[in-house]
């Protein structure tokens, strides 16, 4: 059996398990292909794959032509790039791994922060010799915006609570119970752009929260507010974002995510003013690599025996 493991960006999903555990010829690929045809000319022979979260989209289109392939592994519990559906009719079961929150919550807070105080602006200036050009804004007494709070955005919240923040929330089909759990207020939907000094987005991505946040809610917003996104690209109208914090409409924004990965050298966004750029790090840790990598070597020893776990599909 061969295994071909996806996107290994940091050359370390070998070192993160033991795929000796396999009777399994296992090759670890580095590069990310994002050509559907090359894709399918890479993985022609292997009959397990491992994907690392949504990096590698799985349309049926591709799935189609991939007649070796019967265990697809995703990183994390889900994954939206892959076509389910398909990979049922075709036979190919889907299995997740478990993961870890507080990496991303962590990883928030360092765009937070870091958008904040402009550290990476003050790191570079003091290493080309400079001293104290910007001022920073302080978090204590401000307003935390938190759009989703499920278990990353509770987790978010509660951390602005400790840094002395106003915490408000909103998303469809949030409550009054749900957010006094989580010490936030439930706000309407503009409320929440109108006051936020931080607006921090912690949603899944889907039809509904495709470009959720737009030119008109980033108009909302204050001149002086941030936008932090660490959940996924496509939920922040990006063009728009990039516009107004080149306009001076926006006072900064800390991105993780971007509906292209990795992002374009010509993107805007590279360009923007008062930004925090960090490619998709939020679930990069030591811990949840070993996490994902290991729940894949189970995934795959348990469907070699016949018994499938954490099959999604």
């Amino acid at each position: 059996m061969r295994v071909a493991v996806l996107d290994d960006y940091q050359h370390v999903a070998a070192s993160m398990a033991d795929w000796s555990r396999l009777e399994a010829d296992v090759v670890c690929f580095a590069d990310h292909v994002a050509d559907p045809d090359a894709l399918v000319r890479r993985l022609a022979g292997f009959e397990v794959a491992v994907a690392m979260r949504e990096r590698t989209p799985f349309p049926r289109s591709v799935l189609d032509r991939l007649p070796d392939l019967r265990l697809l592994v995703t990183t994390g519990p889900y994954n939206a790039s892959i076509d389910l559906d398909a990979a049922r009719e075709l036979g190919v079961t889907v299995c997740g791994t478990g993961g870890a929150l507080y990496n991303t919550v962590e990883l928030t807070w360092a765009l937070i922060l870091a958008v904040a105080r402009g550290l990476p602006a003050e790191d570079a200036l003091l290493r080309a010799g400079g001293w104290q050009r910007g001022v920073g804004r302080t978090l204590h007494g401000s307003t935390l915006s938190v759009l989703g709070l499920g278990n990353l955005g509770s987790f978010v919240a509660r951390l602005g609570l400790a840094f002395g923040m106003t915490v408000i929330a909103w998303s469809t089909n949030l409550t009054e119970e749900r957010c006094a759990q989580a010490g936030a207020t439930l706000v309407e939907r503009e409320e929440l752009f109108v006051r936020a000094d931080v607006l921090t987005i912690h949603l899944k991505l889907s039809d509904r929260t495709h470009q959720l946040v737009g030119a008109r809610e980033l108009a909302l917003m204050k001149p002086s507010a941030v936008v932090i996104n660490a959940s996924r690209g496509p939920i922040v109208d990006e063009l728009a974002l990039a516009d107004a914090l080149s306009r001076g409409d926006l006072g900064g924004a800390g991105l993780d995510t971007y509906t292209t990965e990795p992002l374009p050298l010509d993107h805007p966004l590279r360009r923007a003013p008062n930004t925090v750029l960090s490619p998709h790090l939020g679930y990069v840790t030591d811990d949840c690599y070993r996490i994902f990598y290991g729940d894949a070597v189970e995934d795959i020893a348990a469907w070699q025996a016949g018994k499938p776990v954490r099959a999604i599909t």
